[in-house]
């Protein structure tokens, strides 16, 4: 089953350095859960990953366009906690919902609950 990882990505702070460690926390958070569904038998999209540290390389249109796409090839989605306060992890919701994905759901202390 492929799955994609859905969480925040960019860091709140108005402080550049402050959000520069958010950014940093949230690849590292989404990487880590991938890296288990990996380990679970799971086909995984991270984009998180795919695209870390990318910032400037392409406008943020591009990228967030480019994970819509890779989205839209999934089987599931995997929302990680927090997800409902990212605007682009609601679309990523919203999106997988109206395909009739399979959603399930992160939890930091027991892992994947479908």
């Amino acid at each position: 089953m492929l799955v994609y990882v859905a969480g925040a990505y960019r860091g709140k702070s108005k402080n550049k350095l402050i959000n520069k460690l958010q950014v940093i926390r949230n690849i590292y958070r989404a990487w880590r859960v991938a890296r288990e569904l990996w380990g679970m038998g799971y086909t995984v999209i991270c984009p998180h990953a795919n695209s870390a540290l990318m910032d400037g390389v392409a406008p943020n249109e591009t990228f967030l366009k480019g994970d819509i796409e890779m989205l839209k090839k999934c089987d599931g989605i995997v929302m990680l906690p927090g997800w409902a306060y990212s605007a682009g992890a609601m679309r990523e919701y919203m999106i997988a919902i109206d395909k009739g994905m399979k959603v399930m759901y992160w939890d930091e202390m027991e892992g994947l609950k479908c």
